[in-house]
């Protein structure tokens, strides 16, 4: 499975659910994740704890080490997957899913890969790609 920020932030952050997204991630024989993503996570944490980005990202580090997620490298064929989400999903087409940048590369990395995708939020759920959660 391909972990997406929004379920690394969750799960920084403690947000409701996180547990059951922990769960998920220890029951994949391979979760990978982005460093785009990681960026991702790292803003995000850093504003919704009020912590030093150094601190985010040690604490990210940690937890990826901890949870065995692999970072993959973001290859060509996904820079085209992620244009064509864009085009089909991104903000401004006309979709309500309205995926940003950093969506769509989540999008794509799992798309390319052919597995599912640990996310949170409503996002996602209106495209087509497969729920880790399902």
């Amino acid at each position: 499975m391909f972990v997406d920020a929004s379920a690394l932030v969750a799960i920084l952050t403690r947000e409701a659910g996180f547990e059951a997204l922990t769960e998920q991630i220890e029951q994949s024989s391979e979760p990978i994740t982005s460093a785009l993503a990681i960026f991702e996570t790292a803003t995000a944490v850093c504003r919704k704890k009020r912590i030093s980005i150094e601190t985010a990202q040690q604490d990210i580090g940690e937890f990826i080490k901890a949870a065995s997620i692999e970072i993959v490298a973001i290859e060509p064929r996904d820079g085209h997957a992620a244009l064509i989400a864009f085009a089909r999903f991104g903000k401004g087409q006309g979709h309500p899913a309205q995926l940003n940048m950093g969506d769509c590369f989540a999008y794509a990395c799992a798309r390319t890969r052919n597995i599912p995708l640990l996310f949170v939020g409503n996002d996602f759920s209106q495209t087509d790609i497969a729920s880790a959660t399902a």
